[in-house]
């Protein structure tokens, strides 16, 4: 294998390390029972949000010339540090750190020591040693990180390949009304996509570290290491859903943490409960520190030194504590309508840049932009408080991409708005050149 070969692999193996996370684990297997024989549509739709497009946006910002410069010259400076400041606090503040507290808990505290051990002392725990291990980061963290992911893909793959060859019960009917617009949901859930600009300026100093250094070398690198990537997610994920399709018969009631739990025990007995719940809570530690640590450091160069790393460290150990003891069900639930809210603009924005040679003006970006957003609010008000009636009847609700259309029109204003600005320069152009030739020949006239 050549040089760009094998770094292709050895990037593709690190960003596919970087989707994987402990906290992934719960959402394909849920979707998996709940679709039942429809698994495969959810798992398309699930795949289709959470890897190809993460992956291809990936893709697009390095192509581009790095996340920041692809953010800022889609939307313009300010949106684009509005849109990195809400995907920051989704994922390091609000949704995706705490849940990796409750996560451990469900599945590393809970099968051993029962519920009695009570999740407000742990979370506690928990985010004491964040605190601390964020405070002092050392090598010893980076160790343990790279370690765990393998054993964490290893202990996956050992309890898929168990549960193919001795499935744990028949596939039956789905029991969710659309599997594909709970694909979507759960791809939201998992959050990558608001994590693509960091995943992005990790990438790009990965390539170099590589010595890829020329920009054409770079981009092919990456196109081939997102495939790698993409590959091995659709195949983890996809045995993931397979083995909750087929179980079913462990209990139709179970909450996502409970699924994985159950059908680990099933196939695993107790010793593989164990031994799988010790490397997910490690590795949600881990990931809490990585999230509380990028989270602090961006507050602390946004706020350009006022607000301080080891205070903005602390802020955001609080803020997980708290919301930490909603518990894992309570947080994805109340995650679901945000999520639905702030996705579309990332996504629209994503796509977009795929085309971004094609595309002459930012404020196509930005009216595609505000017009999923918009459309996307109103949407989520009348699905949690049926607000507006006649929205449930867009086309696409069925798959949760009825705010696609308004993305377009927003996207054909902003092209609108862009030729007319641009006739209207060159009409000022026009008058000025003229407003010259007049005031020349007055000089002329005059000297003669």
């Amino acid at each position: 294998m050549g040089s760009a070969g094998k770094g292709s692999l050895v990037i593709g193996l690190a960003i596919f390390a970087m989707f994987f996370g402990a906290g992934n684990l719960i959402f394909p297997p849920f979707l998996g029972m709940e679709s039942g024989s429809h698994w495969p549509i959810g798992l398309l739709c699930f795949v289709l949000v959470d890897v190809v497009i993460a992956c291809a946006g990936i893709y697009a910002m390095n192509a581009a010339g790095g996340a920041l410069v692809a953010i800022e010259s889609a939307l313009g400076h300010r949106a684009g540090v509005v849109l990195a400041t809400v995907g920051v606090l989704l994922i390091g503040t609000f949704i995706a750190m705490p849940r990796t507290a409750a996560t451990t808990y469900e599945l590393g505290v809970v099968p051993l020591f029962g519920k009695g051990s009570g999740l407000l002392p742990f979370s506690v725990m928990f985010f004491v040693a964040v605190l601390l291990m964020t405070y002092k980061e050392s090598r010893v963290l980076d160790i343990i990180g790279k370690m765990l992911t393998p054993l964490l893909v290893l202990g996956v793959g050992i309890l898929i390949v168990v549960g193919v060859a001795h499935p744990i019960g028949p596939i039956g009917e789905p029991i969710t009304a659309s599997a594909a617009q709970d694909g979507i949901k759960a791809g939201y859930q998992t959050m990558d996509i608001l994590g693509v600009v960091g995943f992005s300026i990790i990438v790009a100093d990965t390539v170099r570290s590589h010595g890829f250094i020329a920009r054409d070398a770079r981009t092919a690198i990456v196109r081939r290491a997102m495939v790698v990537a993409a590959i091995m997610l659709t195949i983890v994920y996809g045995g993931l859903a397979y083995l909750g399709a087929t179980a079913r018969t462990l209990g139709a009631d179970l909450s996502q943490g409970s699924l994985i739990i159950a059908m680990t025990r099933h196939l695993l007995g107790d010793a593989g409960v164990t031994m799988f719940g010790a490397i997910v809570a490690v590795a949600c530690l881990t990931t809490a520190v990585g999230l509380v640590s990028s989270t602090a450091s961006y507050f602390h160069q946004l706020s350009q030194g006022k607000l301080s790393y080891e205070a903005a460290v602390a802020i955001d150990c609080i803020i997980g504590i708290v919301i930490c003891n909603l518990g894992l069900d309570t947080i994805i639930a109340l995650a679901d309508p945000v999520l639905a809210v702030v996705c579309p603009a990332f996504m629209t924005t994503i796509v977009l840049l795929l085309f971004r040679h094609r595309i002459s003006s930012s404020s196509i970006y930005r009216g595609a932009a505000l017009g999923a957003t918009v459309s996307a609010i109103a949407i989520a008000l009348n699905a949690y408080g049926g607000l507006f009636p006649p929205l449930a009847h867009l086309p696409l609700r069925s798959v949760d991409f009825a705010w696609l259309p308004f993305a377009l029109i927003g996207g054909i204003i902003g092209a609108i708005a862009a030729a007319l600005q641009r006739k209207r320069r060159s009409k000022q152009k026009g008058a000025s050149r003229r407003a010259g030739s007049e005031v020349a020949s007055s000089v002329e006239d005059a000297l003669s």
